[in-house]
């Protein structure tokens, strides 16, 4: 038996019909243009749309080329979904891969059009060979009437109002005086002010224009947020006398609200709320048996009480819940709810639609198994069986949740369902409610996350939480800020009920300080799990979990207490939330830059935002410099490249410590010494 497929294997002695063309590209003999575009961005995978957020700065570019050494220009021409429409012009980066760029913040929500179009430019050809032949005496009258007949096309394309005409025909007429000498001349070629009018307004031939493309452009909490979870049944839980623990409510959740804002969190995550089956009830720490009064896990969805359209009965009524989404907006916080498309054995679809369900040869249904872990107290739904039912009924859930007043679902393990039904989901959620949000818990190869991405989910988690060394998360953020940035969201959670990770388990204090850091100024969207602040590290053996984890237990914490004392990062969340709240730059993915030092374990990077595309109106930049060691003190030589924060190389700068409101004065090379147990990071504003 062969194990390679041969190419001939596979051909066919069919003729294969041509796909037809696009209509946009009907009237073209050639698949390039005259002057050819190629490698568009922002692009996502297959037909999906690339997508941004409002304020975000995008790069729009192209790799646009001719023969011969005639000049070109590239623009791009956008639509707003409001159908106003503008004309920007690309620049070439200068790299010499005729690459062209120009950075755009769209302001509208909704879909936008984007169209590239590369062109002969004239005027910009003339006046560099005109500068170099004029300068030798070369051609002269040759040069000065190509450069006249030029100005004339300017005028004749009526793209110009009357004072930017004045100034065309004046160098008309100086071009073609007989009396003028070379000198004047080259005054013309050298204007600034026609630079700067034919820039502007080209002076333009061959043109090639490309296809229309979509970019869907989504509302700000889509791509910039601070995220706090929490499960409401511990919070306000108390101890009743025979050591048995009452469980919190919604009501005793609301009261913890100020101090989460307070922290400068704007959303606030729940895990599922729902009723919890009896059968198969997991109890502390996975275990298979439990005792009276173990609360089961969340994500064991439904019981007799009801399923995904309920309210677990111990934490109050759905009018508490409504009570519960008021007082968090008043916060200033949006609540994102667990969908977690899964039931227990007792949950009602169990019994109402067993064809959901993948019922083994045994007659058993199968329960959920993530090996080695086994989840016997769920069932996993068979999205082929009745793939019709599921989508009306995971809608109908989905939509009573928006009613009650949820804008953000934070989808559990959406890689282990099929692509085709988030796209259809999403799809369906937007085109009523545009401005929900779904974030993909999706730790998972590149390849699903990255596809669920693409069809639609807002934000995903990531493998940040499983990259800890400076080589490490160099190459990983660099990748977010530019390889998926056109269409995949990070949200740096740094810890999770699931995930306790060596580095925190043994990295103590400084370790949680040095994660935060990272994740609240390294991407626009962070966010940490309740007790993170209380350097919660005790890990279950063998596993990369909290012991005692909190999914199948109430936990008990007095995070006020723990701050009084000392004991709590609540102020350094505070402080980093502050920072985020002020700096424009840190509401930024794609202006990541990576830096150097001469240590391997200082990590140093930059996110910067020009004046021009900054709410403030004033240019932002922002330094990370981080000991991500949580057991040293580290000195080294930092070295940056300023300019791409626009100070030229050598040039001093005045700096602020955000973080703790030292200042200094730095250059493109620095002295730090970061102790990692009482300073592991500076965070700098360049203060301009």
């Amino acid at each position: 038996m062969a194990t390679l497929l041969s190419i001939a294997s596979v051909r066919s002695s069919h003729p294969i019909p041509l796909r037809p063309a696009p209509a946009w590209q009907k009237k073209r003999d050639t698949l390039s243009g005259r002057i050819p575009l190629s490698d568009v961005v922002p692009a996502a995978p297959g037909s999906y749309r690339p997508k941004g957020y409002v304020g975000e700065v995008i790069p729009f570019g192209a790799t646009a080329f001719r023969e011969g050494h005639d000049l070109i220009g590239v623009q791009v021409r956008l639509t707003a979904p409001s159908g106003e429409q503008s004309l920007h012009r690309l620049q070439n980066t200068g790299t010499g891969l005729d690459r062209w760029q120009v950075l755009l913040a769209p302001l509208e929500q909704g879909e936008w059009t984007y169209q590239f179009e590369s062109f002969a430019d004239d005027f910009a050809t003339w006046q560099h060979a005109a500068h170099l032949k004029l300068a030798v005496d070369v051609d002269v009258a040759v040069m000065r009437e190509a450069g006249a007949l030029v100005l004339e096309r300017a005028i004749a394309s009526g793209k110009h109002p009357a004072e930017d005409k004045k100034l065309l025909k004046a160098a008309i007429t100086t071009l073609r005086d007989a009396t003028a000498d070379t000198a004047a001349a080259l005054a013309v070629v050298d204007d600034p002010a026609l630079t700067t009018l034919l820039y502007a307004r080209p002076v333009m031939s061959l043109i090639t224009v490309d296809a229309p493309r979509r970019l869907l452009v989504e509302r700000q909490r889509a791509g910039v947020g601070s995220w706090y979870e929490f499960f409401p049944r511990s919070e306000g839980a108390t101890r009743r006398a025979d050591g048995t623990i009452a469980s919190g409510t919604f009501a005793t959740a609301q009261k913890r609200l100020p101090q989460v804002a307070g922290m400068g969190f704007d959303v606030v995550y729940l895990p599922p709320i729902h009723p919890i089956g009896t059968i198969n009830r997991k109890g502390p720490n996975n275990a298979l048996t439990t005792v009276e009064g173990d609360p089961g896990s969340p994500w064991a969805i439904g019981s007799a009480a009801g399923g995904h359209d309920a309210v677990h009965p111990d934490l109050g009524t759905m009018a508490d819940f409504r009570a519960f989404v008021a007082a968090a907006k008043e916060e200033g916080i949006e609540i994102a709810l667990d969908l977690a498309l899964q039931a227990a054995p007792d949950h009602p679809w169990v019994k109402a639609h067993p064809e959901w369900f993948t019922t083994l040869p045994d007659g058993t249904i199968a329960y959920a198994e993530n090996p080695p872990k086994k989840y016997q107290d769920i069932y996993p739904i068979n999205f082929d069986n009745d793939p019709a039912g599921i989508r009306a009924e995971v809608l109908r859930v989905v939509k009573h949740w928006i009613a009650q007043g949820v804008t953000i679902f934070r989808v559990d393990n959406p890689h282990t369902k099929p692509l085709q039904f988030w796209e259809w989901l999403i799809a369906e959620v937007l085109r009523e409610n545009p401005d929900i949000v779904f974030l993909a818990e999706a730790f998972t190869r590149p390849a699903p996350l990255q596809a669920l991405a693409a069809a639609g989910f807002q934000q995903s988690y990531t493998y940040f939480t499983w990259r800890n060394t400076k080589a490490e998360l160099e190459e990983f953020l660099t990748g977010l800020a530019t390889e998926t940035a056109d269409f995949l969201r990070p949200n740096l959670f740094v810890n999770t009920p699931d995930i306790l990770t060596e580095y925190l388990q043994f990295g103590g204090r400084a370790a949680f300080a040095i994660r935060a850091i990272i994740a609240a100024t390294a991407a626009p969207t962070w966010g940490v799990y309740a007790g993170y602040e209380l350097v919660e590290s005790v890990a279950r053996p063998g596993a990369e979990e909290n012991i005692d984890s909190e999914k199948y237990e109430y936990k008990l914490r007095d995070f006020v207490a723990a701050e009084a004392a000392g004991d709590s990062l609540a102020p350094l969340l505070r402080t980093l939330n502050a920072i985020r709240d002020v700096h424009p730059a840190l509401e930024q993915l794609r202006s990541f830059t990576v830096h150097e030092s001469e240590d391997d374990s200082i990590l140093v990077y930059s996110k910067h935002v020009d004046a021009a595309l900054s709410p403030s109106g004033r240019d932002d930049t922002i330094i990370v410099v981080v000991n991500v060691d949580p057991h040293s003190v580290r000195e080294t030589m930092v070295h940056l490249d300023t300019t791409v924060f626009g100070i030229p190389l050598g040039e001093q700068f005045p700096v602020v410590d955000v973080l703790t409101g030292s200042e200094w004065t730095w250059s493109d090379h620095n002295y730090v010494r970061l102790d990692a147990f009482t300073q592991p990071a500076h965070v700098l504003w360049v203060k301009r």
